[in-house]
């Protein structure tokens, strides 16, 4: 056996637990689909955002709380079905082929521990583009009727549910087929450098194969990891978002211009991220993670059903931005981008050509490894100023949502005609009964919702600064402890 073999079949060398280890892997692979059905049923068209019990909890009971978030007539069982099942099946086989089918751009990832590289094929964008264009075609034949917006609105926590099927089965296949994984195998299949620790439940969550994949009849060789981290999910995004453009839309006659603002904003962090897609090659969920059910259940259920939380909380309460409020909105994704983009790019330039005129005054100290890191610029101002850029623009995700909140009103005996307003505030929905949505006292609670995308992405980058830091430190040594005195901050200064 030649040495790269013996040294790709070698266990990487672990790089100790995360998430506080396995207690933490089972929280989270417990309570964030929780909190995925918890956000699409204390959120809804049927009593309000939150249900009204949610704002008196000593009257709380379950039965209140069924009733207000329209838990299904047959229980638990409702939360599936072999009709959406099916369709979304249908949805994955369907990137399957054009994965497949389509031309793309055939490029080699980086090097692995054996030194061998993997072949990647890249067509996530002409892919979207397609099913899109389809989707086109049909929004013009049938407008918001179209069965495409209807399935989603209509199937909602079905498909949350069987999206979550689909990540489960999937981390438990690559699991288990991962112990097959042996010394000098032809298919350049190796551990992943955390997912190995002997436990089960840590293990199952974090990964233990770096690059799983499968060859199917026809279709040929699929890479698990990068199919799910650019493919369905991030496609489903958008296609929630539409689903719910559409469903304001049918309801209401008119497409206000805050759901305008986020689904633009949200598609062009798709696209932008399909159009760069051989850009994952360099990234940790690549070359240093492991697929287990912490990539499968953020890259198909997390990611599109959580992401979209405010683009569905718009389709039932609709808010007017006007042009004040539309240029303030803009002006915060402007900022945020600015900061994101021009540190980056001072990065970028430097490690490119570092006599560039743009950096070349940028003061830096050399490390005992032969690195150079940055002490002045965007990046004296802060570890990670692209993260604060980043999290920046993730306000704009919210803000078009304003101070959030609504409720649900039933039973007047006036029938109103469909898209009447009242007060400027209600909304009223026409048939036999009448429905006012409007925000009373539910004002600003609904915030916990449209604004968790905020909370959640600044603890993720934090988290990924602590991975980023964590890794600098093995890297650089005690050259790392001297960065940190010259640069004091790691995203906030002054605060973090």
């Amino acid at each position: 056996m030649s040495k790269s073999a013996r040294k790709s079949a070698l266990p990487a060398k672990t790089h100790g637990y995360e998430f506080q280890g396995p207690p933490g892997a089972l929280v989270l692979s417990l309570g964030l689909p929780l909190v995925c059905y918890l956000a699409a049923f204390f959120c809804n068209d049927v009593s309000g955002c939150p249900i009204p019990s949610a704002l008196h909890p000593r009257s709380l009971t379950l039965a209140k709380v069924k009733e207000e978030a329209g838990w299904p007539q047959n229980g638990i069982w409702g939360l599936a079905s072999l009709r959406v099942s099916g369709f979304v099946l249908a949805y994955y086989l369907l990137s399957l082929v054009l994965q497949a089918a389509l031309p793309g751009l055939v490029q080699q990832g980086v090097k692995l521990r054996s030194g061998a590289r993997l072949e990647y094929k890249f067509n996530a964008f002409s892919s979207a583009i397609t099913v899109l264009f389809g989707a086109a075609i049909g929004t013009y034949l049938n407008g918001a009727d179209f069965a495409l917006w209807t399935f989603i609105w209509d199937n909602y926590t079905q498909l949350i549910t069987v999206n979550l099927g689909i990540a489960f089965a999937l981390s438990c296949f690559v699991y288990y087929r991962s112990f097959s994984v042996k010394a000098g195998n032809k298919h350049k299949r190796e551990l992943a450098p955390g997912g190995h620790s002997g436990n089960l439940i840590y293990d199952w969550f974090i990964g233990r194969e770096l690059n799983p994949r499968i060859t199917f009849p026809v279709i040929g060789t699929i890479d698990i990891k990068a199919f799910c981290e650019l493919r369905p999910g991030m496609l489903g995004y958008v296609l929630l978002d539409l689903a719910f453009v559409a469903h304001q839309y049918k309801l209401y006659g008119f497409v206000s211009d805050s759901i305008i603002l986020i689904t633009a904003f949200q598609s062009v962090y798709v696209f932008d991220a399909l159009w760069m897609e051989p850009a994952i090659l360099s990234t940790m969920d690549i070359t240093t993670d492991g697929f287990g059910f912490m990539l499968a259940f953020g890259d198909l259920v997390w990611l599109p059903f959580i992401y979209s939380l405010q683009a569905r909380y718009l389709a039932v309460y609709p808010v007017h931005l006007g042009l004040s409020g539309v240029a303030g909105v803009l002006a915060v994704q402007a900022f945020g981008y600015w900061i994101f983009r021009s540190a980056n790019n001072e990065k970028n330039r430097f490690r490119t050509n570092p006599k560039d005129p743009r950096i070349a005054h940028l003061q830096y100290m050399k490390t005992s490894s032969g690195g150079t890191l940055l002490t002045s610029g965007w990046w004296g101002f802060c570890r990670h100023p692209n993260y604060l850029g980043d999290w920046i623009m993730a306000w704009s995700y919210s803000l078009p949502t304003g101070i959030a909140g609504y409720t649900v009103k039933h039973g007047s005996s006036v029938v109103m005609s469909h898209g009447d307003m009242i007060d400027g505030e209600g909304i009223i929905s026409g048939g036999p009964v009448k429905q006012q949505i409007l925000q009373g006292e539910a004002r600003g609670w609904g915030m916990l919702i449209t604004y968790f995308y905020v909370l959640y992405f600044a603890v993720l980058l934090i988290h990924r600064q602590m991975r980023d830091e964590e890794a600098c430190k093995r890297k650089y040594g005690e050259d790392w402890e001297k960065y940190k005195e010259k640069v004091r901050w790691r995203l906030l200064p002054g605060i973090y």
